[in-house]
């Protein structure tokens, strides 16, 4: 069992900053592939980023290349994603989520179904 609370979401004028922490508790949190998701009202739920289990191998979704940066610290259990040059588009519930390793086809866990657990979600609204 894992243990994932989000920190950081607000209120933030577009072209602004912020950075979003997902603290882990619970079993071994290096086991885990950690991802990003959001989900806009009326819309699915969309990966952002991943990370690998020792924060070497990422990716991120088209729209967030160049703005947004996934990294971890497996020694404080915690994940991060710091958004920079926001837009309204970006405005959503953002969730991290655990995928242990071995349990996802592909080189990354890119489905919902991919993870086993999930944050409660933070909300992060950008104004224009």
């Amino acid at each position: 069992q894992v243990q994932l609370v989000e920190f950081g979401g607000g209120l933030v004028q577009a072209a602004g900053s912020l950075r979003l922490s997902c603290a882990a508790s619970g079993r071994t949190f290096s086991s885990y592939t950690m991802g990003w998701f959001r989900q806009a009202p009326g819309k699915e739920r969309e990966l952002v980023a991943t990370i690998s289990w020792i924060g070497i191998t990422t990716y991120y979704t088209d729209s967030v290349k160049g703005r947004f940066t996934i990294s971890r610290d497996n020694a404080k259990n915690t994940l991060y994603l710091e958004m920079n040059s926001l837009k309204p588009e970006d405005t959503a519930v953002y969730y991290c989520a655990a995928a242990l390793r071995g349990t996802y086809s592909g080189s990354y866990p890119s489905r919902p179904n991919d993870y086993a657990y999930w944050g409660q979600g933070t909300q992060v609204t950008v104004s224009s």
